[in-house]
């Protein structure tokens, strides 16, 4: 078996690398990767492995950030501190989700499910059914904010969003009418909330929608700044490690 680790603590990488050789001896670790733009930078350079053994939040994003840009057809493990992508999870090739700390039985597991699932050994009818219907699931995905404003409250809808920004560990929602509302979550949250067809994890401060978008430039160190239709004076640029997965974003 040839398996790729994609995981951006190192400890945690070594910890998984320990296990699975003690698990498994005969398995082939193809790679060690830390970030959506190494990844997506190997699969168009690599065969597919095996088996991948995933984190879900990288350092420069979310792994599912990857799936976009690659056509990934293998089998994959995530591992993450978080249980709220789990739904996501199954609609992009998992088999299993491991919660932070991983320990080795669990790990096991893991991979007897995939030795299961792959026909190496007989598979469980239940868990293929199971992933089957939760792949047919489609995610629902925000429509509105009920925003609290003085002694009242008002509905924003989605669809009036610029783009998303975080200031002091608020986050503000900014609408195409020129108004501006706090709200009480975190901006991982608001990205897992967002149909990410139309919102895009620009960086750890902003969300951009995509009707917000007026021009793209190429920037200082392989950066891209983005100018918005309403808000050109807004300083929003995508990162290096991030432009190719942007770049997949606009183009799908």
């Amino acid at each position: 078996m040839k398996l790729l680790i994609i995981e951006d603590e190192i400890h945690n990488a070594n910890r998984l690398q320990a296990m699975i050789k003690e698990l498994n001896p005969d398995v082939s670790i193809v790679g060690v990767l830390e970030s959506v733009a190494d990844s997506i930078e190997w699969f168009s350079q690599n065969p597919q492995p095996d088996l991948i053994l995933m984190d879900v939040r990288l350092a420069d994003g979310l792994c599912f950030e990857i799936f976009p840009a690659c056509n990934i057809t293998t089998p994959v493990i995530f591992t993450t501190a978080y249980d709220e992508y789990a739904i996501r999870a199954f609609k992009v090739n998992s088999i299993d989700y491991l919660l932070k700390p991983i320990h080795k039985q669990e790990l096991a597991g893991a991979l007897a499910k995939y030795k299961q699932l792959t026909g190496q050994q007989q598979a469980d009818p239940m868990i293929s059914d199971l992933i089957d219907i939760i792949k047919k699931q489609d995610p629902v995905y925000r429509s509105r904010f009920l925003i609290q404003i003085n002694d009242g409250y008002k509905t924003v809808v989605v669809k009036d969003i610029d783009y998303i920004y975080s200031e002091f560990k608020i986050t503000h929602l900014v609408l195409n009418q020129g108004q501006e509302h706090a709200v009480p979550y975190t901006m991982d949250e608001m990205e897992e909330q967002l149909d990410p067809t139309l919102f895009f994890r620009a960086n750890r401060q902003h969300i951009i929608s995509i009707n917000s978008i007026r021009d793209i430039h190429n920037f200082f160190n392989g950066k891209l700044k983005v100018i918005l239709h309403k808000y050109p004076d807004a300083e929003i640029f995508i990162s290096r490690e991030k432009a190719a997965a942007f770049k997949q974003w606009l183009d799908q």
